[in-house]
């Protein structure tokens, strides 16, 4: 008889098998602060934790020797801040930072601040010197809650055993909740060491924290009415849709009604960029045809967006023809940046949902549509292509996009290379893309690639594009992809240039290349061999191709060093503060 035959024939062996397996998952009794701290991550689900291990966040990193969550040791605490917010970004839930006090806080500082400009969710945990050194500017002490209360959503110091694992779990619940973003809890040495018994729950938001999730039913009813009668109507979604988990409903909101979309940079992915209503993203390197539209629209229906000054141009000129229906779960965003005559504050798919359910007929924008296609066909996304010529980096990024599949996680620096791979790439999943949009983080890259590949499924591609500047700020971070044998690929858009900045400045500052020029870099092939990982260089077309696939079909971290047209430039291009219409496609239309 086999085993599990005779344990089914044998209720006493039945019950032993059940009291072992709750004997086995039966968590060891919380005795410490930094058991509490453990226990509440558990009990909140997470997986991963990524941080760099210090003196005054010793007791809490012994605590995770016996715990189940995985933590990703980064080579400095900048990448482990950018790998638990692309974590979070991709999972879809807040991803965990750790760091000691003083330089070690203090370190996670841009991270944390890119996770509050684009609203990610991520909980980060500093050491802090003994509480009753607090304030005599003991060894490596910092007051890091004073430091970071502008970039998070809330901060704590942690005071008493007893209730620092409930912080921590209010911090967590507070991240994901409503307008996602940071949280910090700061955790003073001896109260990590002191005794407790007090188990934590699961996560609680805390007392007056539950955000709007209804809107106003008299503002929904103006809005529908006024969709309905646009003739021009336009879908511009941002980044909180994929937050709210509504990319679906906004899909089917535009279908039906036939409503063109656009979408802001942080908001790729919410529409497929293959479907015939997608304008792609719309802002100073967006599309000419998103940027026309928003021109010249007279409903502009604008969801989980911010309105930032990238996207808007100059206020007074952006959408000059619209009436704006404004859909966010943050009150603070309606008539911030655009004034909004029919503000609706809740959760994006709810809201949605809400105007579907209102609306009585589809407004009549046939002619709207054809004119947006027109726009398409008036003003491509094309480059030229010279054989003979320096590799044209718009090439590359479609290159990879053609190697790889849809569900693709593509991660990027901050510079050209940013914008090269947000238009060539044609995105139609969200959450395939992570990228730091409001701080505009140079390195934010690698690390994200990191922390992206550890949240992203097994069967998904993740592949990073650099600029040879941006990749240098964070590089060390290769050691953590080598460690861990990462299955990612980094491609290097190696110009020589910090690239937009030389652009600026050939466009308006008479072409003098003030600290821009970077022909000091080193090789990357060489320096990701160096590191372990495999590298190649690239020079001309012929040789694209055959690279990448090698790159992809390696097991491990790669890195390609493209060497692209030191002279490529982005376009389209709204000049600061310029009407979005009038997008150059050219220096000499600046």
């Amino acid at each position: 008889m086999s085993d599990s035959a005779q344990t089914a024939a044998d209720p006493e062996a039945d019950a032993e098998t059940e009291a072992d397996q709750q004997a086995a998952t039966e968590a060891e009794p919380v005795t410490d602060g930094s058991s509490s701290i453990v226990r509440a991550l558990e009990n909140a689900g997470v997986e991963h934790a990524f941080g760099v291990q210090g003196g005054a966040i010793m007791p809490v990193y012994d605590a995770l020797w016996d715990s189940e969550i995985e933590h990703v040791t980064m080579a400095h605490e900048q990448g482990a801040s950018h790998a638990a917010d692309a974590y979070g970004v991709v999972a879809g839930s807040p991803g965990i930072a750790l760091a000691t006090s003083g330089p070690g806080a203090t370190n996670l500082v841009t991270g944390i601040a890119d996770a509050n400009m684009d609203s990610d969710a991520m909980v980060a945990l500093t050491g802090q010197v003994p509480s009753d050194m607090v304030g005599s500017d003991a060894f490596q002490e910092t007051d890091t809650t004073g430091v970071t209360m502008p970039i998070t959503k809330h901060n704590w110091f942690a005071n008493s055993a007893d209730t620092i694992g409930e912080t921590v779990g209010n911090a967590f619940a507070l991240a994901e909740s409503g307008r996602p973003g940071p949280t910090l809890v700061d955790l003073p040495k001896d109260v990590s060491f002191e005794e407790t018994d007090v188990e934590p729950g699961e996560p609680e938001l805390p007392a007056g924290q539950d955000p709007p999730t209804t809107a106003d039913p008299e503002n929904v009813e103006a809005a529908a009415r006024a969709i309905e009668r646009a003739e021009k109507p336009l879908l511009l979604l941002g980044g909180g849709v994929i937050k709210a988990e509504a990319s679906e409903t906004a899909r089917a909101f535009a279908r039906d009604h036939g409503i063109p979309v656009a979408t802001t940079m942080p908001g790729i992915g919410t529409f497929p960029e293959d479907d015939e209503l997608c304008l792609s993203w719309a802002g100073m390197h967006g599309t000419g045809y998103a940027n026309m539209a928003i021109t010249h629209t007279d409903c502009l229906i604008g969801v989980g967006t911010r309105f930032d000054d990238r996207l808007t141009g100059g206020i007074d000129t952006f959408a000059p023809e619209a009436e704006v229906v404004h859909v966010d779960i943050d009150p603070a965003e309606i008539s911030k940046n655009i004034h909004a005559d029919y503000p609706c504050i809740g959760d994006a798919g709810t809201v949605l949902d809400q105007l579907t359910d209102e609306m009585d007929h589809d407004p009549d924008a046939r002619e709207w549509r054809e004119q947006c296609q027109t726009w398409k066909d008036e003003y491509p996304m094309d480059y030229p292509v010279d054989k003979n010529a320096p590799l044209r980096p718009e090439f590359i990024v479609e290159a990879f996009d053609e190697a790889t599949a849809d569900n693709t996680i593509v991660t990027s620096g901050v510079g050209q290379h940013q914008m090269w791979a947000a238009q060539y790439w044609e995105f139609t999943e969200p959450r395939t893309w992570v990228s730091s949009h409001g701080l505009g983080t140079m390195g934010y890259g690698l690390p994200a690639t990191i922390g992206a590949r550890f949240a992203a499924d097994a069967d998904q591609d993740v592949v990073c594009f650099d600029g040879d500047g941006s990749f240098l700020m964070t590089l060390q971070e290769l050691s953590v992809a080598v460690r861990e044998n990462l299955d990612i690929t980094v491609a290097v858009l190696n110009n020589e240039y910090v690239g937009m900045v030389r652009q600026w400045q050939d466009a308006f500052f008479e072409g003098r290349h003030m600290a821009s020029e970077y022909n000091w870099m080193p090789e990357f092939d060489k320096l990701a061999e160096a590191f372990g990982a495999q590298g190649w260089r690239v020079d001309n077309y012929d040789e694209v191709a055959p690279a990448i696939e090698e790159a992809l079909d390696y097991d491990g971290p790669s890195v390609i060093d493209f060497h692209i047209d030191p002279e490529a430039n982005v376009y389209p291009m709204v000049a600061s503060g310029a009407p979005n219409g009038k997008f150059a496609l050219s220096e000499d239309q600046l």
